[in-house]
């Protein structure tokens, strides 16, 4: 099981060091592994996450999650993404935006980090909007109790997450984006604009994208609980429906699926931002950013497959609510670091330890259930003069 999901993440790791060795020597190749472990270690809490939409999807888009999806993650976001965002900032075309990113690494990276302000602003947005519609969720399972009921009791107010999202886009633009210091440290800029309007691009993307997914995954189970209760009492379980049935299902479960998928890779790419970004404290080197941060991704992908397959997220309930707990973490210093400078290591080591907190609290959970089955268990054998 672990070598079969595995298996091609640790095939292109050997192929990427070896790669790097030889195009680089020993110092490439411990950038590109450097990278990787970064790149992990940023985004675990995205594994989970993804793993929560994608046991949704059936098998067809759980492939297509692995190879149309990594190449989009790795080909598109730490490759062209980049190039792209230099592009637009520097008012450049596509083909001298590249001649700036393969020839000139120091100003690609000013140019790069010089849009970080809109980049984080976006990305921040996308991401506090899906911890926001999480924590004002009424869910059955509550880890936080004495946090998540009340907030559960708030959150009938269906537009509360927008409210709070703009209002969190308009401290952080009043407060954090008046004076952006320079790449370089030579003075400030003002990016209250850049920010605001990133920002509302980032909380309109969350709602068109996730809108649409949730849209047609709610019509999906309309038509299913339809078909269930119209099944004739005589009908042959498994039987293949009549025309005009199933039909109709397979149509929604085909465009659910497919928003879903566009909804994962939005998230991919809003968790993906503080690691492009990150990554330039290691190297400035367009392809060995791509090729580090890509191995990276490449784990993120199968460890969200493990996820699914084996059941992991309802064996530990909690795990979805830690990445959840995370994600709200990043999307906050997301927004810092419009102004502020904050190491990769804290970042990371945030999510980690969040997501810690809530697997050791899901075995606690697992074994006091455990116990008051058993003790349940021993009284009715007592009960009975067993």
């Amino acid at each position: 099981m672990l070598l079969k999901t595995f298996g091609w993440s640790f095939a292109i790791t050997a192929a990427g060091l070896a790669l790097a060795g030889v195009l680089w020597g020993w110092q490439g190749l411990a950038v590109v592994a450097i990278l990787s472990i970064l790149e992990i270690s940023l985004s675990f809490d995205n594994a989970v996450i993804n793993a929560g939409i994608l046991r949704k999807m059936n098998p067809f888009w759980q492939k297509m999650f692995l190879t149309l999806g990594i190449l989009i993650a790795v080909f598109g976001m730490r490759l062209v993404f980049p190039v792209v965002i230099v592009a637009i900032t520097a008012k450049l075309g596509p083909i001298e935006a590249v001649k700036v990113a393969l020839q000139d690494h120091e100003r690609y990276e000013q140019l790069v980090t010089s849009a970080h302000p809109a980049i984080a602003a976006f990305g921040g947005m996308f991401l506090l909007m899906i911890f926001l519609d999480f924590l004002f969720e009424d869910r059955d399972i509550k880890w936080l109790e004495w946090l998540e009921r009340p907030l559960a009791r708030l959150g009938k107010l269906e537009t509360l997450s927008i409210v709070v999202a703009l209002v969190a886009l308009l401290i952080t633009a009043t407060t954090l984006a008046g004076s952006v210091p320079v790449h370089g440290g030579e003075g400030t800029v003002d990016k209250t604009a850049t920010v605001l309007l990133a920002g509302v691009g980032g909380l309109v993307t969350y709602l068109i994208v996730g809108g649409i997914s949730g849209f047609f995954e709610d019509r999906l189970e309309e038509d299913e609980d339809g078909d269930a209760s119209d099944e004739p009492a005589d009908a042959t379980p498994g039987a293949p429906a009549k025309k005009g049935g199933n039909a109709a299902v397979v149509g929604l479960a085909g465009k659910a699926a497919f928003f879903m998928f566009l909804y994962l890779e939005v998230i991919d790419a809003s968790f993906s931002f503080d690691g492009v970004i990150g990554a330039f404290a290691i190297t400035n080197d367009i392809f060995e950013m791509a090729l580090g941060l890509g191995i990276g991704a490449m784990y993120i992908r199968s460890l969200t497959v493990f996820l699914v397959r084996k059941g992991t997220l309802d064996d530990y309930v909690y795990l979805e609510h830690g990445a959840h707990y995370a994600i709200g973490a990043l999307a906050v210093i997301l927004l810092v670091t419009i102004k502020h400078e904050i190491n990769e290591v804290i970042t990371g080591l945030i999510g980690v330890v969040l997501i810690g907190v809530a697997f050791w609290s899901s075995v606690v959970r697992n074994r006091r259930s455990a116990a008051l089955e058993d003790g349940a268990g021993n009284k009715a054998e007592v009960s009975s003069g067993v």
